[in-house]
């Protein structure tokens, strides 16, 4: 029988899951599985990838042949340095302590490149969400300008349209004025 280390499809359509399994190498794709070793998130930035590295080890040692995919997560998650270095520990080439502190040390580099390049994405998305808000505080400044001239072109258009009035007005007493004092003129003449 022959055993694949693959990818079966979970999750709902245009939202893709995949559990990472051995399987038998004649089953279909989402179908009977001898052992699921880990879990594949391709939607997050950066992947999620959960793996049993020690499962995925003693799968490779008893012949199992990991898909073009597989091979990457394997590879991303060091279960193909560990295999490397367990034959290297069986021939004779390392120690058990020596592959443990190398495998320790590139699980190390590893977590630091993630971290870096979380950092790097957060660190994106703040700078993106300053510069739109600044876009948006430059937008509102604006608004406000253009609200305040508007209030003032129409304070001054009332003004204007309240001025001439105000003088009619002053007019209409004057000629009232005037016109009372012709009358006290006539009636005195009388």
């Amino acid at each position: 029988m022959a055993v694949k280390i693959r990818l079966q499809r979970r999750g709902k359509k245009g939202k893709p899951y995949f559990w990472i399994v051995a399987a038998d190498a004649r089953s279909k794709r989402d179908g009977k599985y001898l052992e699921k070793i880990g879990a594949y998130n391709p939607t997050t930035n950066p992947a999620t990838i959960e793996l049993n590295v020690d499962d995925a080890v003693k799968w490779l040692q008893n012949g199992a042949q990991p898909t073009d995919t597989a091979r990457a997560i394997l590879s991303y998650k060091g279960a193909m340095l560990k295999n490397h270095l367990a034959g290297g520990v069986r021939k004779g080439a390392l120690t058990e302590e020596q592959a443990e502190e190398k495998f320790a040390a590139w699980l190390d580099e590893k977590a630091n490149k993630v971290d870096a390049k979380k950092d790097g994405l957060a660190k994106a998305q703040a700078d993106a969400k300053a510069k739109a808000l600044e876009a948006e505080k430059e937008v509102n400044a604006k608004r406000e300008a253009e609200a305040a001239k508007l209030v003032a072109d129409a304070e001054a258009a009332e003004a204007a349209a309240n001025a001439p009035a105000e003088e009619a007005t002053d007019v209409e007493a004057t000629t009232t004025e005037e016109a009372a004092a012709d009358d006290a003129e006539t009636k005195t003449e009388e």
